[in-house]
C-alpha cells in the first residue's frame, strides 16, 4: 500500500515536472505559422526569422511561402494562423468567409508593382484588346490591374488576361510572350533591366493602391494575443535593424529571395516600410478610407459578391499603440 502509493506519487511528480516543462517550452516558444511570398514588402518578417529577432521574443514562426491565391485555404484550414498580404485581400478573404484580422501594416508600395507594356503602348487605351499577364483574382496584381484600369475609365473586360504569377509574367514578357505584365518587385526590375523588351506605363508612384498588412485568424489572436504582440514587436525590431546595419539586414533579406544584398537594396528603394509611428496614423482612418474605396473595384471585379458586413471588424488597432 504504502510502495503502490509512493510510486504513485512519483508518477504524478513527474508528470507535473513534465508538464511545468512542457508549459515552459511552450512560454518560451510560441509556434506561429504564417503565410507570404517573396514580395519584397515582406521581407522583415524574414529578417525577423533569420537575425533571431522572433526567437528573442519567444517565438517559433514557421515561414511558408504560399501563392497569394492560396493563402486564404491555408488560414481556412489552419494550416497557417497570420498571413501577410494587400490591404484588399484581407477585405476579399473576408467578404468570401475567411476572417482575418489586420494587426499591423507592414509596407507601401512607392513604384514597387507596376504594368509593363510593349514600347508602342502610349497609354491605358492603346492596351484595349491586349493580352495582359496578371496572377489570378484576388491577388494584388489582378487588383492593382483592376484599379488603374478603372482610374482609366476601363475595366478588365476591355483586355485579355493570361493567368501568371509575378515572377514568370515578368519573365514571359522579357522573353517577347504577351502584350504587357502586371508584376511586382524584385520582378519589375527584370523588366527595368531589358528596355528593349517594353517599358513600364505606370507604378504605385502613380497609383498609389499597394498596401501590406498582417492579419491573424480571429479565433487564433483572441487565444494568443501575448504572439500577436510579440510578432508585431519583432516586426518594428527588424526596422530598426534595418536602420542600424543595412549592409547586414540587406544580405539576410537577399537571401531569402536569392538576391545579393546590393540587389535587395535596390529593390527595396521602391517601397516603404512602415514604423509604429505611421502604423498609427495609418490605422487612426487611413486604412479604412481605402477598404471603403477598394469594395466597389472588387466588386466589379468579380473577386467578391457583397461587401463585408463590418469593415471595422477587419483589423485590430491595439498592437500598435
Amino acid at each position: 500500500m504504502v510502495k503502490t502509493f509512493a510510486r504513485t506519487a512519483s508518477l504524478l511528480a513527474a508528470a507535473l515536472c513534465a508538464a511545468g516543462m512542457a508549459a515552459s517550452a511552450h512560454a518560451q516558444d510560441s509556434k506561429i505559422a504564417l503565410g507570404m511570398s517573396g514580395w519584397t514588402g515582406f521581407a522583415p518578417l524574414s529578417l525577423a526569422d533569420k537575425a533571431g529577432i522572433f526567437k528573442k521574443n519567444g517565438l517559433d514562426v514557421e515561414i511558408k511561402m504560399i501563392p497569394q491565391k492560396d493563402r486564404h485555404l491555408a488560414l481556412a484550414s489552419g494550416a497557417i494562423q497570420c498571413a501577410a498580404t494587400t490591404v484588399e485581400t484581407h477585405v476579399a478573404w473576408n467578404a468570401n468567409g475567411v476572417p482575418i484580422v489586420q494587426i499591423f501594416q507592414m509596407d507601401k508600395s512607392y513604384g514597387a508593382d507596376g504594368i509593363a507594356v510593349r514600347n508602342d503602348v502610349k497609354s491605358f487605351a492603346d492596351l484595349k484588346g491586349k493580352t495582359i499577364g496578371v496572377s489570378a483574382p484576388g491577388t494584388a496584381p489582378f487588383f492593382g490591374l483592376a484599379w488603374m484600369l478603372s482610374k482609366n475609365g476601363m475595366t478588365l473586360k476591355d483586355v485579355k488576361t493570361v493567368s501568371l504569377e509575378p515572377q514568370p509574367a515578368a519573365q514571359a514578357f522579357v522573353a517577347g510572350q504577351n502584350d504587357a505584365a502586371m508584376t511586382y518587385e524584385p520582378y519589375l526590375s527584370t523588366v527595368r533591366a531589358n528596355p528593349q523588351a517594353g517599358k513600364i506605363l505606370a507604378t504605385t508612384l502613380d497609383y498609389p493602391m499597394v498596401m501590406d498588412t498582417v492579419g491573424c485568424a480571429p479565433t487564433w489572436l483572441k487565444a494568443n494575443a501575448k504572439a500577436a504582440q510579440a510578432l508585431t514587436n519583432s516586426y518594428f525590431e527588424a526596422l530598426e535593424m534595418i536602420k542600424s546595419d543595412p549592409a547586414k539586414a540587406n544580405e539576410l533579406m537577399g537571401s531569402a529571395v536569392k538576391q545579393s544584398g546590393e540587389q535587395f537594396a535596390k529593390s527595396s528603394a521602391y517601397l516603404r516600410w512602415q514604423d509604429k509611428a505611421a502604423n498609427q496614423k495609418f490605422f487612426a482612418g487611413e486604412l479604412t478610407q481605402f477598404m471603403k474605396e477598394s469594395v466597389p473595384i472588387l466588386l466589379e471585379a468579380g473577386v467578391i459578391r457583397k461587401a463585408p458586413e463590418d469593415l471595422s471588424a477587419t483589423f485590430d488597432a491595439s498592437f500598435i499603440k
